[in-house]
């Protein structure tokens, strides 16, 4: 009998996974190409599905053809990418320090990728290729990850410590942001901070380009993985135990869900509370092993985003309402409703 592990605070129990994954991932991926679907024929000029079909080829209509490969696909394929990897991003920290209200925008992780990301574009603006943005998200993202790390280990991390610890270290990274977008060029400062709303808006083909072989080659490097992350679950003791050199996959670990999160905020901007939901969606729906909830996770986190961001581009036209804001709308009672449950189980 296949078995799965659950955490409940320190403590893990094994108990036997929910229905079929299977199902699941099938009804989502039904979902998320409805919902593609939707989001390449809505907008300000509504395209029929045959208009949309044929335009993705180039044929028919010039306008539609524009409409279509220009300005709503690469939108639509970024919001699919930094969905997904926000989900996994967070679904790994969940695991490897066994905290349910991990989630990298609540601990500091996007926070840092944010600051790094700030520090590129207003420091070294035009001297370098946008392609490299990336790697300083990553270097934040990776530097507040460890010092939150650091900061909350008191004989191990407790749910509450890393959270507060991380809500303390956000605080500073965005103070340090807004210091350097005061003491920026307006222009930089302006774009900057457009981004930092969390929005896939204006996103070309050379965004999907640039995001797509760091979310792939992620991803693809975490399913090697799993392995490794359920004996996370198990804890130190036990995982030890069975063989497992628990701090260097902790580390390793780390350091792919970070690279995760911050190549999606270079990109995308702090869309927040992404990371938190879809795990405990994937987990409600198809139970703890990681091997599956991996799976079901990035489903799920491509279709809040690319749903919020349709939302917010079709919603309150002319407007076109970041999508950071809608996901934040969903996750901030989210993570209090999970906040006030971990206290009353402590």
């Amino acid at each position: 009998m296949n078995r799965g592990i659950a955490v409940t605070g320190q403590s893990t129990v094994l108990i036997k996974p929910k229905r079929s994954t299977s199902i699941y991932v099938i009804g989502l991926l039904l979902l998320l190409v409805f919902i593609s679907a939707l989001y390449l024929m809505l907008g300000e000029r509504f395209i029929t599905p045959m208009e949309v079909w044929r335009a993705i080829f180039g044929k028919g209509n010039g306008e539609q053809i524009f409409i279509v490969q220009t300005l709503r696909s690469p939108r639509l394929i970024v919001g699919l990418l930094i969905g997904a990897s926000l989900a996994v991003s967070g679904a790994i920290l969940q695991s490897i320090v066994r905290n349910p209200l991990a989630a990298p925008d609540v601990v500091g992780i996007t926070g840092g990728a944010s600051a790094g990301a700030v520090l590129f574009l207003t420091r070294f603006p035009g001297l370098f290729s946008v392609h490299l943005l990336p790697i300083p998200a990553m270097v934040g993202a990776l530097i507040a990850a460890l010092v939150v790390y650091a900061l909350s280990w008191k004989g191990g991390v407790s749910s509450i410590r890393l959270v507060l610890v991380g809500i303390g270290v956000a605080s500073i990274l965005s103070a340090f942001t807004s210091f350097l977008l005061i003491f920026s060029p307006i222009y930089s400062a302006s774009s900057a901070y457009i981004w930092l709303t969390g929005t896939i808006y204006a996103t070309t083909w050379t965004n999907v380009f640039t995001l797509l072989p760091w979310t792939v080659g992620l991803l693809l490097i975490v399913a090697l993985s799993t392995r490794h992350i359920n004996v996370q679950l198990l804890g130190d003791e036990l995982a030890t135990g069975l063989g497992s050199a628990v701090q260097r996959h902790r580390f390793l670990l780390l350091l792919l869900s970070v690279a995760l999160a911050g190549s999606a905020v270079s990109i995308g901007g702090v869309i927040g509370f992404v990371g938190l939901i879809a795990p405990h969606m994937a987990r409600k729906l198809i139970g703890p092993v990681m091997s599956r909830v991996l799976p079901v996770s990035a489903l799920i986190g491509a279709i809040l985003v690319v749903s919020a961001d349709l939302i917010g581009r079709v919603a309150f036209l002319p407007l076109d309402i970041p999508v950071g804001v809608f996901t934040a709308a969903i996750g901030a009672p989210f993570f209090i409703y999970l906040l006030y449950r971990t206290r009353n189980q402590g």
